[in-house]
């Protein structure tokens, strides 16, 4: 079976194409293999199940350098070493931040303080763990890409940019007027136990997942901190078609939960996201044209709170920090619904409005 830790130095293989997330932690660190870091590895793989170990710089630059750009990488790396890599990977779009653990505190943040992201240098392991915690809750929100589909009105390609954006389209469409089986789900559950084998606390939401899943908590599932919005998401961002495919039911049953409480008046609502400054170019060169999102599209009505989120984030190294204000007209609306779903959250506060893929 697979494992979400690695370790050892391996290198990229085949069977991470079917990560179901976007999120890696590396660990560079000529102690990760350490007995005292294993219970740390467990706290770890609950907030970011992919775990990473390295003891090699060479070996885990390489494998950095080539993640996909639309991958997100947390680093945790010692002091000696973080002074070896962080100048060569620091600008790289996957790298979202960095965590040096060391001994010396006063030493390391001599050299550390030149790189934005590098977030924090700690030397114990519990300031660790929290630290990357709440700063997940943030990347979460604005770090996971935004992956558009862009009909040019110029265009007749059905192959082309024009073709990605009907693909889409059609897809979902089609997804939803497929019926779902008992096999589905229990094929569904499988392969997520497979990819979270080891995590104790995903594991234990996939069971509560087995017995007490029912279509009226669609929204509620969607919106917890768990395998169900990772997989999900990551499987629509990748255009994974067969994990797409195996979500069809509940995919339908967030649809229909939007669509029983559809938004009656035009609503304003924004989206705080991290973007290049290629993707912003791409936006602004496609003004006037459809857009579509690959995914669900998560918004808020709160302008304050969706602020809060990019002014939480560094930016520089070809990083903007984007505010979407969105108004959003339900009579507009055929097979896009939209709806407040603060009521159906697991986060009853934030004043989330969600619209279907």
């Amino acid at each position: 079976m697979a494992s979400a830790i690695s370790s050892n130095d391996d290198f990229y293989t085949a069977d991470e194409d079917m990560r179901l997330e976007i999120f890696y932690l590396i660990w560079l660190d000529a102690n990760a293999n350490g007995k005292e870091t294993r219970d740390t590895e467990k706290k770890l793989r609950s907030i970011i199940n992919n775990l990473k170990k390295f003891q090699d710089v060479k070996q885990c630059q390489k494998y950095i350098e080539e993640r996909s750009k639309n991958d997100r990488l947390v680093m945790i790396v010692s002091g000696q070493f973080g002074q070896e890599i962080v100048p060569s990977i620091h600008k790289l779009r996957q790298v979202i931040s960095i965590y040096v653990y060391c001994f010396d505190k006063v030493r390391n943040k001599q050299w550390s303080d030149k790189f934005t992201k590098i977030k924090a240098v700690v030397t114990e392991l519990g300031e660790l763990i929290t630290r990357i915690k709440a700063d997940h809750k943030i990347h979460k929100i604005v770090e996971e890409p935004l992956c558009i589909n862009i009909f040019t009105t110029g265009g007749t390609s059905a192959t082309g940019v024009n073709g990605q954006f009907i693909f889409s389209q059609i897809l979902i469409d089609c997804l939803l007027r497929l019926k779902t089986t008992t096999a589905d789900k229990k094929e569904l559950i499988d392969h997520c136990k497979q990819q979270y084998q080891g995590n104790t606390a995903e594991l234990s939401n996939l069971r509560e997942f087995r017995e007490d899943y029912s279509p009226e908590k669609a929204l509620w599932w969607y919106s917890r901190e768990s395998f169900f919005y990772k997989t999900l998401n990551a499987a629509l961002r990748n255009q994974n078609i067969h994990i797409i495919f195996l979500f069809r039911g509940f995919i339908s049953d967030i649809y229909r939960q939007l669509e029983a409480n559809q938004v009656d008046d035009t609503l304003r609502v924004y989206r705080s996201q991290m973007m290049s400054s290629d993707e912003l170019e791409t936006l602004r060169q496609s003004c006037d044209q459809f857009i579509s999102i690959n995914s669900f599209f998560s918004t808020s009505t709160d302008k304050k709170q969706a602020l809060s989120f990019v002014n939480s984030c560094d930016v520089g190294d070809n990083l903007k920090s984007v505010l979407f204000q969105i108004d959003a007209n339900p009579t507009l609306v055929t097979s896009k619904p939209f709806a407040d779903v603060s009521a159906y959250s697991e986060f009853t506060d934030e004043s989330e409005v969600l619209f279907m893929l």
